[in-house]
């Protein structure tokens, strides 16, 4: 007995069994009460109780976790408390705009052209901008952009802006200064309360030298005439001949200022698909072949510089001859429109004769001409090829020819002597705009003062040029324009409430010629000349017999009806 204990004993120690290694179910458990327990889901085990040390490591971390709770609770409060108060608040105070009203345009007359009406869709934001209902005023009056925001309703852009025309050019002018609102919401971001903290400023008004009504009747009169002839488009401008104030600035085909401020889409794509470029203001960015508008320039420069009186006469016999040097049998011929008979210079600005300004322009049976070079030197005296710098823009400067011009454009870059006749006449590559032309016979109604286009009433700012030339060739140039009312090619301006100056042009267009630009210039009163116009009706068909001096007539028509008082010398 005492053998086997001794032998237990010494397995015992040898495998060191613990009686704590032993679990209790494994006591009375046998292949027969084996439960049926999922062991892969931790089915029929016993839990064992977690060690002593995880309490403590726990506790530890809520101790961590507490300080630094507490220390950033003590960071906001006190160490930033204000601060964030502060913050707070203004969670509470939103900033609001108070959009400034924007400066209404007037025209000389006190006529409203573009003011404010209110904006109903959007209300206590900005004011929407109205237009008037007189056409003719589309390109000079231009269009807005109104204050722009994003998806969230923020303004990204919180001001008006002069998109083109009169509204931008005065865009400084017209803006006003925006003002803020504080407006203070709850938790629910309802309104609790509006203050203001700065109030707007509003715009300055423009008052325009344009008068609204004449201008009115000189579109109408050219989109009647265009529409009943065939005419492409068309444009006029009046000019004040003392002050350079212009009265009426107007282009056929408009646009109207509301659509493109509105952006209305529809209507902007169909404009873009007109032919007729409503989109161009032609009487700043049109540019026309003259014809013979400029045979008073021609006439001025050829009594300045002492190569012809004015009485002294030649003869038209409908056309000149150039002998060809190169071809006896086929010399070059430059017609007149008409045969004349013999003419002076009255004669030949009245009736528009070609050969006189042949000869007077680049010489011919041994009459000394003025050559291209001084032809060059008085169109730029009277601003052509140069912009007038005029605010609007888009102005273009057109062309006048010369040597350097056509080596710069043609293979053939020999000048001859049948190109200076052409120029004299205001065709081969000659272009002007309507303004350049305007101001241009300004001068020649004025004796030789170069204005400078204005747009506003009143306008003190004055940088004209004068022209260095007797008041006395003036005179003579203006009475040969008289005649061309009374018995000339201007005479459908001969009427009894007033006495006007006229000269008429035509140029032909296109290899073929079927088509024509018709202008007419001139000025009045004659006895003391106080505005000048032009008016181009643009690419109609050459069979018509009427041209746009039946335009300015309508217009003298509506004038002595309306503003009798332009007429008053």
């Amino acid at each position: 007995m005492l053998l086997w204990v001794d032998m237990l004993r010494k397995l015992f120690r040898r495998k060191r069994i613990k009686m704590s290694d032993i679990a209790p179910d494994e006591i009375f458990l046998d292949s027969s009460n084996l439960p049926h327990f999922n062991r892969g889901q931790f089915e029929g085990r016993f839990e064992k109780p977690l060690p002593g040390y995880v309490f403590y490591i726990v506790l530890f971390a809520f101790i961590i976790i507490a300080g630094v709770f507490i220390g950033r609770l003590w960071f906001l409060q006190i160490v930033h408390g204000e601060e964030y108060a502060n913050a707070s608040e203004n969670n509470r105070l939103d900033h609001a705009l108070i959009f400034s009203e924007r400066g209404v345009i007037y025209d000389r007359t006190g006529e409203k052209l573009a003011w404010n009406v209110p904006n109903e869709a959007e209300p206590n934001t900005y004011a929407l901008r109205a237009y008037t209902d007189l056409t003719g005023m589309g390109h000079i009056l231009g269009h807005v952009q109104y204050p722009a925001k994003d998806t969230s309703g923020k303004y990204y852009t919180e001001e008006y802006v002069g998109g083109s025309g009169v509204e931008a050019i005065f865009n400084e002018v017209l803006s006003g200064e925006n003002g803020v609102r504080i407006v203070e919401t709850d938790a629910h971001g309802d309104i609790i309360s509006e203050n203001s903290i700065r109030r707007p400023k509003a715009g300055n008004n423009v008052i325009l030298s344009i008068d609204a009504g004449l201008e009115h009747e000189l579109y109408d009169a050219i989109s009647s005439f265009a529409t009943l002839h065939g005419f492409k488009g068309g444009a006029g401008v009046i000019m004040d001949v003392t002050t350079g104030e212009l009265l009426a600035l107007t282009s056929y085909p408009e646009v109207e200022p509301a659509v493109l401020t509105n952006g209305d889409s529809v209507s902007i794509g169909a404009y873009h698909l007109q032919s007729n470029t409503p989109f161009l203001n032609r009487v700043i960015g049109g540019q026309y072949t003259p014809g013979s508008i400029v045979k008073p320039f021609v006439a001025i420069g050829s009594l300045n510089e002492g190569i012809v009186d004015p009485e002294k006469k030649f003869l038209s016999t409908g056309s000149i001859s150039v002998p060809n040097p190169y071809d006896p049998d086929n010399p070059s011929i430059f017609a007149d429109w008409k045969a004349h008979g013999y003419v002076n210079m009255y004669d030949a600005l009245a009736v528009s004769s070609n050969v006189y300004f042949y000869y007077v322009g680049g010489g011919f049976n041994g009459q000394e001409g003025l050559g291209i070079e001084r032809l060059d030197m008085y169109f730029d005296l009277f601003g052509f090829g140069k912009t007038t710098n005029i605010l609007l823009a888009g102005e273009e400067d057109g062309i006048v020819p010369s040597p350097q011009w056509k080596a710069e454009n043609f293979e053939d870059d020999v000048w001859r002597i049948g190109d200076t006749y052409h120029t004299a006449i205001g065709q081969y590559g000659f272009l002007v705009t309507p303004l350049q032309v305007v101001r241009a016979i300004s001068a020649i109604a004025n004796d030789g003062l170069l204005l400078e286009p204005k747009l506003l009433f009143n306008d003190t700012v004055n940088i004209d040029t004068r022209i260095d030339i007797p008041e006395e060739d003036f005179s003579i140039v203006r009475k040969g324009m008289r005649e061309g009312v009374l018995r000339g090619t201007a005479q459908a301006l001969n009427v009894s409430y007033v006495n006007a100056a006229g000269k008429t042009g035509t140029a032909e267009l296109g290899s073929k010629k079927k088509s024509v630009n018709s202008w007419t210039i001139g000025f009045f009163p004659y006895e003391k000349p106080r505005y000048a116009f032009a008016v181009i009706m643009e690419s109609g068909p050459s069979s018509n017999l009427v041209g746009a001096t039946a335009v300015m007539r309508q217009v003298f028509n509506w004038i002595d009806e309306n503003r009798p008082e332009y007429f008053v010398p």
